[in-house]
């Protein structure tokens, strides 16, 4: 059987004044300046600028939340996705 870390991204979220949210996620799909940068367990280091746009959270096969953001940075490594964002609003 997997081991439930090895299925699942720490997913965080930073704005300049908070932590904003951090969770164990299965996917995350954010708005890269290049194009937008699906993000699962394992995924190579990477350090991306993000263009305004909503972050994707997926959970058991679907969008669980999205989350729109002004722009920002994201560094991915094989076990986390943090997203340093000028400003985030839940779209719910």
């Amino acid at each position: 059987m997997a081991d439930k870390d090895s299925e699942t991204v720490e997913f965080e979220l930073v704005s300049p004044t908070k932590l904003l949210a951090s969770e164990p996620v299965e996917m995350v799909v954010i708005p890269g300046t290049e194009g937008d940068i699906g993000v699962l367990p394992g995924h190579s280091p990477l350090i991306a600028t993000i263009r305004p746009g909503v972050i994707d959270i997926h959970e058991a096969g679907k969008i669980s939340n999205q989350i729109f953001v002004g722009g920002g940075f994201a560094e991915i490594s094989r076990q986390r996705c943090t997203i340093l964002a000028e400003e985030a609003i839940p779209v719910n």
